[in-house]
């Protein structure tokens, strides 16, 4: 079944999670203002994948003779199935800005990868688990949020040390039924607008950290989990022309000794491949951001463009501004074919999955999230300073000011000052308010800081091979030594066939040049407010 964004709407109504926002209990997510940015954002993922020119890149069938299922819902198997996801990421947050639906694939495929790999070395049943839940997953095309950031405490000591133990959920209590979980979680990614919550240990474990070590799904609504969520966007501001419409709500998640069935659990103790869990799952994420960062991207550069053309510039002739366009486009490009680079070295994993080649995943990761404020700044200097500098939208149905602003801040004389007040707005939303200032900390720490990539680039970056072909070139090993470090890391090349999978072409081909508009859970009002 694939549902629709209003499907959508509707079964979170059958759901009653805990969730507080601004200090205050919700009693509907599906109902709250306050949220439906989110909601909407979310929405996109589910109107998008039934829309029939859409349908080739938004949905996928799981694996040989299964279902059709959404393409967020797929368990990677090829090189093709990377680049369509990463495809169908770009084109929701074209619209949407950021759609967080994907980091259910992302955590869906790194379990499938991890629990195939804890059955191989310890005999037990996760995998199988895993499957079933992939079944109910698909049956009813849910979103689930991935709960995997402990709060951490203190960041020098490991999780067994941490005075206040809630600051990592663990494992409190083992039972015939289930285990008993224990702990909170931080920036959960919609959290508040799902249907399920994965959990996952955020980093590897010591055998001392075992309690820790443990990865399982739960309905959102189950008893003894509290979500302290974020509003979603700027939800009922005039300005936010964007930002009321679509945004993401991220949540504290507290488990208060909360009951999960075996069947439900993926890893309980074996803290040995608690490494492998969350590295595989960063490198599918970091995959999964360049796609979304590359739609913000586009955003940005069609609006600079625009907000050129309506202060009456043209880029064709006024060239520092052509530059600083290209240099944006450079940025934004550069980033996204470092995803489709990861897309086509992908890597075969034993389990039947595929997962990005990490130094290309994690080097267009690293890009985006350093790059992100240099993104923002070339939007501000091709669209002036008008964009923070404009009087409020109340101020254009003011009949004492509203025709004198109309007349003296129009630019181009066919460009309508509204229209163009419009595009400085689009701007000022997501660069240079809260939006904005959220899009930027996100890029820069989401799916892991610039210096977790750093230790992923170095540690899984053929150095050896490097030093090899220059010691080649001399003749001789120019330091002769057994055991250095630095020629540990050698792999086979990249640029032959041999080892290598060439994708078949993706379904993006058949993209329309313009996405559809999309249902949005009510009708924007006048002025940028969203009316419930």
């Amino acid at each position: 079944m694939l549902m629709s964004a209003a499907d959508y709407r509707e079964s979170l109504r059958r759901y009653k999670p805990r969730v507080f926002v601004n200090g205050r209990q919700v009693s509907s997510v599906a109902d709250e203002p306050l949220l439906a940015p989110a909601l909407n954002a979310i929405g996109v993922t589910y109107d998008f994948a039934r829309n029939e020119r859409l349908r080739p890149v938004m949905t996928a069938r799981q694996a040989p003779g299964g279902r059709v299922v959404n393409r967020f819902l797929q368990i990677n198997r090829c090189g093709a199935d990377l680049l369509n996801k990463l495809e169908a990421v770009r084109l929701v947050c074209q619209v949407s800005g950021c759609a967080q639906r994907y980091l259910t694939q992302d955590a869906l495929n790194a379990i499938y990868q991890t629990t195939y790999r804890i059955d191989q070395d310890r005999g037990t049943e996760y995998h199988s688990r895993l499957k079933e839940y992939l079944r109910f997953v698909e049956e009813g095309d849910l979103t689930c949020a991935v709960a995997m950031t402990d709060g951490k405490g203190d960041r020098s000591l490991r999780p067994h040390q941490q005075p206040i133990a809630d600051s990592y959920v663990r494992i409190v209590e083992r039972r015939a039924d289930g285990v008993v979980i224990q702990g909170v979680k931080a920036i959960v990614t919609g959290a508040p607008l799902c249907h399920e919550l994965l959990v996952m240990p955020c980093r590897s474990m010591t055998e001392r950290d075992a309690d820790f070590a443990v990865c399982c799904a739960l309905p959102v609504d189950a008893p003894g989990v509290t979500l302290v969520a974020r509003p979603a966007g700027r939800p009922g501001e005039a300005g936010a022309g964007f930002s009321a419409r679509y945004g993401q709500s991220t949540a504290v998640v507290h488990f208060e000794r909360v009951l999960v069935p075996w069947e439900r659990v993926f890893l309980a103790g074996e803290w040995e491949h608690s490494e492998h869990l969350t590295r595989s799952y960063a490198t599918h994420h970091r995959h999964s951001c360049i796609g979304a960062r590359a739609g913000f991207g586009d955003l940005l550069i069609g609006a600079g463009a625009l907000m050129c053309e309506a202060n009456g510039l043209d880029l064709d002739r006024v060239h520092h501004l052509r530059d600083a366009m290209v240099e944006l486009i450079k940025i934004v490009e550069g980033f996204f074919a470092c995803g489709v680079a990861a897309s086509v070295y992908g890597i075969q994993d034993p389990s039947g999955g595929f997962e990005p080649e990490p130094v290309f995943a994690n080097v267009g990761k690293l890009l985006l999230s350093t790059q992100i404020y240099d993104m923002h700044r070339i939007a501000h200097y091709v669209s002036g300073g008008l964009v923070v500098a404009l009087p409020g939208p109340e101020e254009d149905h003011n009949p004492h000011t509203g025709g004198m602003l109309a007349e003296v801040l129009r630019g181009r004389p066919d460009i309508p000052y509204e229209k163009r007040m419009e595009v400085a707005r689009l701007l000022e939303d997501v660069t240079a308010s809260y939006a904005g200032g959220w899009y930027s900390v996100i890029s820069l720490h989401g799916g892991g800081s610039p210096e977790a990539m750093k230790m992923e680039i170095f540690r899984h970056y053929p150095l050896g091979n490097k030093v090899d072909l220059v010691e080649r070139l001399l003749g001789r090993e120019a330091l002769a030594s057994p055991g250095r470090p630095i020629t540990r890391n050698r792999q086979p090349g990249r640029c032959c066939l041999t080892g290598c999978q060439v994708p078949a072409v993706p379904a993006v081909a058949s993209l329309p040049a313009e996405p559809p508009k999309v249902q949005e859970s009510e009708p924007r009002e006048e002025g940028g407010k969203v009316g419930w």
